[in-house]
């Protein structure tokens, strides 16, 4: 529920709408890749592609919205800013609070280890850990769902040795993915799949055989 979002922001980041209207967050698992994004590359080869996978989802999330013909659906997208430069909505909050994967941050750590140090938090999926990423936000304005009960994400990197672990690796040694790995996951990126990635964003349309 929007309310359940909304509570724990301060009122700049709100998401205006009623306190009990519906909404889902959009994950990408790591097939996503090989099952969504080279056949979407693929099929739009002659057209414009900026960023490949923010147009994929686009595309993916526009076939969500054409199956509800009759409902009002709005969609936001993670990489979506207000002309203020705030991001439309905040993707790790609305993760957490939809339960869909645990938001640590700072705050989930007792005894504090980085002093004056800025320290940013990392989602965790309890199946695949830091392999996935938070894509969308879709809002049902005419369904509201008072009687919807909240479920607390999965706490699955539980010990205070583990959080700082993550949350070191995540701030300081992020491009070698180590944090992804803090729990046993399921299912992991390509290799293909984390060289695209790890790839700056203008190089990446010779990895998919495109021109930019």
């Amino acid at each position: 529920k929007v309310g359940w979002y909304n509570a724990v922001l301060q009122p700049a980041f709100h998401l205006s709408y009623p306190d009990d209207t519906l909404a889902f967050v959009v994950l990408s698992t790591p097939s996503m890749f090989d099952k969504a994004l080279k056949p979407f590359v693929k099929k739009e080869r002659l057209k414009i592609i900026r960023d490949p996978v923010d147009q994929c989802v686009s595309y993916h999330l526009s076939r969500v919205k054409e199956r509800f013909p009759d409902q009002r659906m709005d969609v936001m997208f993670d990489y979506e800013m207000l002309p203020s430069r705030k991001p439309k909505f905040l993707a790790q909050t609305a993760a957490h609070v939809a339960g869909a994967a645990y938001y640590y941050q700072r705050k989930d750590v007792k005894l504090d280890p980085w002093g004056k140090k800025k320290i940013f938090g990392v989602c965790i999926h309890p199946k695949y850990g830091g392999w996935f990423a938070i894509r969308g936000l879709l809002l049902f304005p005419d369904i509201q769902v008072p009687f919807l009960e909240q479920r607390a994400p999965v706490d699955c990197v539980s010990t205070e040795e583990k959080r700082i672990e993550l949350l070191e690796q995540f701030n300081f040694h992020w491009q070698d993915c180590r944090y992804r790995d803090i729990i046993e996951v399921k299912e992991r990126y390509s290799e293909e799949q984390k060289a695209y990635f790890a790839t700056p964003p203008a190089e990446r349309f010779r990895l998919l055989g495109l021109s930019q």
